[in-house]
């Protein structure tokens, strides 16, 4: 598990639940990766720049037309929203979890 900043959320209107691309920037050693995130209680503006915890070996997913690389993280509430689990502030990107 590693430390990553998201550096750009697309829609994506293919998927069968609602959902967001994410771009995550992991730092000069793993670099960028893509993943595919049902965190829809998260606008746009809430997950540019964010830091987030992922798996970063996993194989690779294919969601609809997309390949997912990386799984980001999160925990249900007591609404069953998912929290994103991640740093506040302080640790590089790619920094590991342990």
């Amino acid at each position: 598990m590693r430390v990553g900043r998201v550096i750009a959320v697309h829609d994506f209107p293919e998927a069968r639940k609602p959902a967001w691309k994410l771009e995550i920037d992991f730092g000069s050693v793993i670099g960028r990766k893509r993943s595919s995130a049902q965190i829809t209680n998260y606008s746009r503006e809430e997950l540019a720049g964010r830091l987030v915890v992922a798996v970063v070996n996993f194989p690779p997913r294919q969601i609809g037309p997309f390949m997912s690389e990386v799984l980001v993280l999160g925990l249900p509430d007591a609404q069953g929203r998912i929290i994103l689990l991640g740093p506040s502030s302080g640790v590089p990107v790619g920094g590991r979890v342990f």
